[in-house]
């Protein structure tokens, strides 16, 4: 995929999670698979407002969320943690909103959240029954490879989604679409149990 084609596609899905409330600001960042060998990714670029962005607004990063052109925008902060879940999971896209119910969940379950036995987990990739998924948490930093050792150290190949405590969700898929269906699956999800 060439990244003008990807930074299309960010910004048509970054104008919906805003139109969501779920990247308000210039809060929150997408990205998507442009290569494997070495890793590349088109990710947005940072300090813009997402309900805004055009098909230039992004940037191509390493696995390590560096850009590899020089005279490009500046990435998003969080542009290793999007190199490092690309590069462990495998995932062709990455999602990070700042949606308030995961949030809110990480408050109440700082060790994990945990769902079972609800239909909407189908639409996030598990069985809807005696399958106990449990969402990870994992604590703030400012340091992207700080959250991707915690990312890594509970990473599970059946649960892509993780939840970065008093800050937001990341939530990843194989494309733009099934991460987007994911997410919207596990935002009605970590609702129910908060209302529960």
């Amino acid at each position: 995929m060439k990244l003008f084609e990807a930074g299309a596609l960010l910004a048509a899905e970054a104008a919906r999670y805003t139109a969501m409330g779920w990247m308000r600001g210039t809060s929150g960042n997408l990205s998507l698979r442009l290569q494997d060998d070495p890793l590349r990714l088109a990710v947005t670029a940072s300090g813009l407002d997402k309900g805004e962005l055009t098909a230039e607004d992004v940037v191509e990063i390493d696995a390590a969320g560096a850009s590899v052109r020089p005279d490009a925008k500046v990435p998003s902060a969080e542009a290793g943690l999007h190199g490092r879940i690309a590069a462990v999971s495998g995932a062709g896209a990455v999602i990070h909103v700042h949606v308030l119910a995961p949030v809110l969940a990480a408050e109440r379950w700082p060790g994990g959240v945990g769902l079972r036995d609800l239909e909407m987990l189908k639409g996030f990739g598990r069985s809807a029954h005696d399958d106990l998924v449990t969402i990870p948490v994992v604590p703030n930093s400012q340091d992207m490879v700080t959250l991707g050792d915690a990312f890594e150290a509970g990473f599970r190949h059946d649960t892509p989604a993780l939840i970065v405590a008093r800050h937001g969700l990341y939530v990843w898929g194989n494309d733009l679409l099934q991460a987007r269906h994911r997410a919207e699956c596990l935002e009605w999800l970590l609702r129910f149990i908060l209302k529960a």
